[in-house]
């Protein structure tokens, strides 16, 4: 299986850009929200227990789609204070053992865009950060410190691309099957 993990600073597009991937490649999309709005049914967000659980999912979900052959995955990622520092690596471990390949993609844009983009709906659909106070807050203590991730296989400004132009580039740079055969600077 191959492990397409984009990851980046809520409101970089990991979603949007994660749903066209899957659109094109056939990929299945792991939105690391769906664990998430899962456990703050039951959990604080940060807790032991929430942190646990949420890295203990994700890396049966990982597994399993190994074991199950499927052909690849999206997993969607935004490094935080909450996330054990040794939980990227113990991905990389985990997927090598199964025989597994991962894919490191950072989205980025300019934090005014950023600001811009957090108050969506599409983002309240998922009890995602919306408060642009609250992020500034929070990333002004340091808790999306991305400076632990590996280095990436690729680095994408969502402000200097449209979703479908992002994925289409994925798509390119890392030689994948693509359902839609589209140079990624026309779409």
């Amino acid at each position: 299986m191959q492990l397409i993990f984009l990851y980046g600073l809520p409101a970089t597009g990991k979603l949007t850009v994660a749903r066209e991937l899957a659109a094109r490649t056939g990929f299945r999309l792991f939105h690391n929200h769906l664990t998430v709005d899962l456990l703050l049914s039951v959990f604080d967000f940060g807790s032991p227990a929430f942190v646990a659980l949420r890295e203990h999912i994700w890396l049966n979900v990982f597994t399993e789609a190994c074991r199950n052959q499927l052909p690849g995955m999206i997993f969607t990622f935004s490094p935080e204070a909450t996330v054990r520092p040794g939980f990227v690596p113990q991905v990389l471990e985990t997927l090598n053992r199964e025989g597994s390949t991962v894919e490191l993609i950072e989205l980025t844009c300019p934090i005014a865009e950023l600001k811009a983009r957090l108050d969506s709906p599409s983002r309240r659909e998922h009890q995602k950060l919306t408060s642009v106070a609250l992020f500034e807050q929070l990333h002004q203590h340091g808790s999306f410190d991305g400076s632990h991730m590996p280095k990436p296989r690729l680095t994408l400004d969502t402000s200097r691309f449209t979703p479908a132009q992002a994925a289409a580039t994925i798509v390119q740079q890392l030689e994948l099957s693509s359902t839609r055969h589209l140079d990624p600077l026309s779409v």
